[in-house]
C-alpha cells in the first residue's frame, strides 16, 4: 500500500484529547486510548501540505469560503456517494454537533419532542436536554447481531407530535448502515407526520465492502425538502481539531433560518485552515481513503477473529460501517462500574463505556479501531489477559 496505517505517531505531549488526559480521566497514565472518535493516521499528504502552504502565509485574518471549496464538496458528494446538490444548499457549522444543536434550537420549542434512537452517539441526549427539549427513544431492536429499526413505535411517536428525528447514518456505536429500503420506510413516516429529519452522516465515508450509505436527502425530492444533512471531513481524514463541518439544506426556508441562527449567535465566520483542509481532503482525498477503508476493514476482521478466539465471553456486532465495533459484555457484567473497572484499573485499556449510548448500551463496550493494527492487538490483549484474570480468581 502507499499509505503506511501500521506507522506509530506518538501523540502525546501534543495537547491530544484521546492521548494526554487518561490520568485525569481513568485514573492513571498508562492507558491505552482506544475511546473517542479520532484516528491515529496521519491525514493524506496533500492535505498536510496544503495547511503548510496556508500557514506559511503568515497572516491568519477573517477568510471566506472560495469557490473552489464549493466545487471540492459538491464534487465529493457527487463522485463517492452519487448526491447531486447545488453549491447554494451548503451552511457551515464548526462541527456536526453544533450544528444539531443549533438545528434543535431554531426548529423546535422548549419542550418539543426529538426522536433519537438509542443506543446513540451520547452528544444526541445533549443537544435535546440541554436546549431544555424532550427525548422521545425509539430504541432500535437487536435482532441477530445487529440493530434494526422500530418503524411501528417510530410511527406511533410521530403522530404523537414528535418535531424531529436526530437520524445517525450510519449508526453510532452499532456500525449498521441503513439501507435504502430502510431509509424510505423513516422517509414515508416523517413526510406523512410532517418531522425535519436532522441527519448526522459524519461517518458517510467510513462504509466497508459490500455496503452503501445512502445519504437521506437523496432519498428523494420530499426527503431533500424535510432534512438537514451534516457532514465534516473530520471522522474521514482525522481533522476533527480543525472546527469544520458542511450542513447541507436544499429547502431555501430552513436554509435561511438555519443561517439566521448561526448569524445570531456571530458563529458564521469560517475556520481558517478548517477551509483549507476540507477543500485539499475532498479534491485530492480518494486514494487515500480507499487504501484506509482496506485497511480498517483488515483492523476489523483481526478484531473479530480475535474476540471469537480469546473473549468467548464477548459478542462483537460486526460493523458494517464507522470504525467502531460495538461490543457485548454482559456475560462479563452489565454493570458500568465494573466494566470501568475492569478496563481501566485491570486491564489499563480505555474503550468507551456503553451506558453512555443509552440504557441499552449498559454492559457493552465500543472500540475505537482507528489505529495501528499492533496497537489494537495490544489492547485486545490486554482486556483479554484482565478478563482472564478475574476469571481465575473467581473460579
Amino acid at each position: 500500500m502507499k499509505y503506511d496505517f501500521d506507522k506509530h505517531i506518538d501523540r502525546t505531549g501534543t495537547a491530544s484529547y484521546k492521548w494526554d488526559q487518561s490520568e485525569k480521566l481513568f485514573g492513571r497514565s498508562d492507558i491505552l486510548p482506544l475511546w473517542i472518535a479520532d484516528m491515529d493516521f496521519e491525514p493524506p499528504k496533500e492535505v498536510v501540505e496544503a495547511i503548510k502552504h496556508r500557514a506559511e502565509h503568515g497572516i491568519y485574518g477573517y477568510t471566506m469560503r472560495p469557490q473552489s471549496y464549493y466545487d471540492a464538496i459538491v464534487g465529493w458528494l457527487s463522485r463517492r456517494h452519487g448526491w447531486r446538490i447545488e453549491q447554494d444548499w451548503l451552511s457551515s457549522s464548526r462541527g456536526v454537533v453544533p450544528a444539531l444543536s443549533l438545528a434543535v434550537q431554531t426548529f423546535t420549542q422548549p419542550g418539543d419532542g426529538i426522536i433519537l434512537q438509542s443506543p446513540v452517539y451520547y452528544p444526541f441526549y445533549d443537544v435535546i436536554r440541554m436546549n431544555g427539549r424532550e427525548i422521545v427513544n425509539n430504541s432500535l431492536i437487536l435482532r441477530d447481531g445487529r440493530y434494526e429499526m422500530n418503524f411501528e413505535l417510530l410511527e406511533k411517536q410521530a403522530a404523537a407530535g414528535a418535531k424531529v428525528l436526530l437520524l445517525c447514518t450510519p449508526h453510532n456505536p452499532g456500525g449498521r448502515v441503513w439501507t435504502r429500503e430502510e431509509l424510505e420506510r423513516v422517509a414515508e413516516i416523517c413526510t406523512k407526520h410532517g418531522l425535519l429529519v436532522v441527519a448526522d452522516e459524519i461517518h458517510h465515508d467510513l462504509v466497508f465492502s459490500g455496503h452503501k450509505h445512502v445519504p437521506y436527502a437523496a432519498l428523494s425530492e420530499a426527503c431533500a425538502q424535510h432534512s438537514i444533512t451534516c457532514i465534516a471531513p473530520s471522522k474521514t481524514f482525522n481533522l476533527a481539531g480543525l472546527q469544520a463541518a458542511a450542513v447541507v439544506i436544499p429547502n431555501a426556508d430552513i436554509r435561511r433560518q438555519y443561517n439566521t441562527a448561526l448569524k445570531t449567535l456571530s458563529i458564521h465566520m469560517e475556520s481558517y485552515f478548517g477551509l483549507t483542509a476540507t477543500e485539499a481532503s475532498y479534491t485530492h482525498g480518494d486514494e487515500w481513503l480507499d487504501q484506509l477503508l482496506v485497511y480498517l476493514e483488515g483492523n476489523r476482521d483481526a478484531l473479530l477473529a480475535y474476540v471469537t478466539e480469546h473473549l468467548p465471553q464477548v459478542k462483537a456486532m460486526s460493523p458494517e460501517g464507522t470504525y467502531m465495533v460495538w461490543l457485548d459484555c454482559t456475560a462479563i457484567s452489565d454493570k458500568p462500574a465494573e466494566l470501568k473497572r475492569l478496563m481501566f484499573d485491570k486491564a489499563g485499556v480505555a474503550f468507551v463505556e456503553g451506558s453512555v449510548f443509552g440504557e441499552q448500551g449498559a454492559g457493552y463496550l465500543r472500540v475505537n479501531l482507528a489505529c495501528p493494527r499492533a496497537l489494537l492487538l495490544k489492547a485486545l490483549d490486554k482486556f483479554a489477559g484482565a478478563i482472564q484474570e478475574e476469571n481465575a480468581i473467581r473460579s
